[in-house]
């Protein structure tokens, strides 16, 4: 199969890495990079099967500048609530693409390790059984995919984690201990669910892959952009400062603004990322830490 890679960040590169090892896969991005099968934005959207690595923040925007419909079937790959509306993903690309040839794909996945062919498990989540069981044959043999149909849960888990490793990165960066570390990750997923299940979210989605696979691992590792922005805030570093160094996109950063937001509109009970959107907005760790024990 032909399949076309639209990101060629660090996500992209190791999708492209992992699809190439058993189809042609070919990947554009904004600038031009040393990638093999590198190809122009047109030729790259000409495809039949399309996989969206963009950071979630632009891809509304993007779409509307650079897509045309033409029957692609189309995997999400990013994982954000987009902070300016407070739309998940899947209401976003409803605007564009039918959700029958929609998919979306979640579970642990540092792009780092995905690049060295070390094993993992993931998630391909559609209303269209076969578009999913067709994603997940893209994957090579030492990657296991699934396919279900809680696009929501999957939503909610991918963007809610990101918030949650920046909880975690902030209870690493204040040494508070591995108990403490422990806690946060346990209340985090109850959380994570309470949101999740207030949109109709499957229970049974925060308990696998998508929710606790996914949180176990951005909240514990170095790896994770969101978790290095939380010991660094920790440590008393301006957002500006932690966000140039990073040179990359931090979902968690924005995606706390919106889940914060929504909560509040909608009445739902999230003590973490309230105090992680604070933070983010300037509130002093040490307080957060006071008031989510209180």
């Amino acid at each position: 199969m032909n399949i076309s890679v639209i990101g060629g960040g660090k996500w992209g590169q190791a999708l492209h890495f992992a699809f190439s090892k058993n189809h042609r896969s070919i990947i554009t991005s904004r600038t031009k990079k040393d990638i093999p099968n590198f190809v122009s934005l047109e030729e790259a959207l000409g495809g039949e099967y399309l996989v969206m690595a963009l950071p979630a923040q632009i891809i509304g925007e993007w779409l509307k500048k650079n897509f045309k419909y033409n029957n692609q079937k189309v995997m999400i790959a990013a994982k954000g609530i987009e902070e300016s509306s407070g739309r998940f993903l899947n209401e976003i690309f409803a605007d564009f693409i039918p959700k029958e040839n929609l998919a979306y794909l979640s579970g642990p996945s540092f792009a780092a390790e995905v690049m060295k062919a070390l094993p993992t498990a993931l998630v391909v989540s559609s209303k269209n059984e076969s578009l999913a069981k067709k994603f997940c044959e893209f994957f090579p043999n030492f990657i296991k995919s699934y396919a279900d149909d809680d696009i929501i849960g999957a939503e909610v888990s991918g963007a809610y984690k990101n918030v949650l490793a920046i909880a975690s990165g902030v209870c690493d960066g204040l040494e508070l201990g591995l108990n403490a570390r422990a806690s946060l990750i346990a209340r985090g997923l109850v959380e994570m669910q309470r949101f999740g299940l207030s949109f109709g979210a499957k229970e049974a989605t925060f308990l696998g892959l998508s929710g606790a696979g996914d949180l176990f691992l951005t909240a514990s590792s170095v790896l994770s952009r969101n978790y290095r922005v939380g010991v660094a805030l920790a440590k008393g570093t301006k957002l500006d400062e932690i966000l140039h160094e990073l040179g990359e996109v931090a979902e968690g950063v924005l995606t706390s603004r919106a889940v914060s937001k929504i909560s509040k509109e909608r009445g739902i009970y999230t003590p973490i990322a309230r105090e992680v959107s604070m933070i983010i907005n300037g509130k002093s760790p040490h307080e957060s830490l006071r008031d989510l024990l209180a």
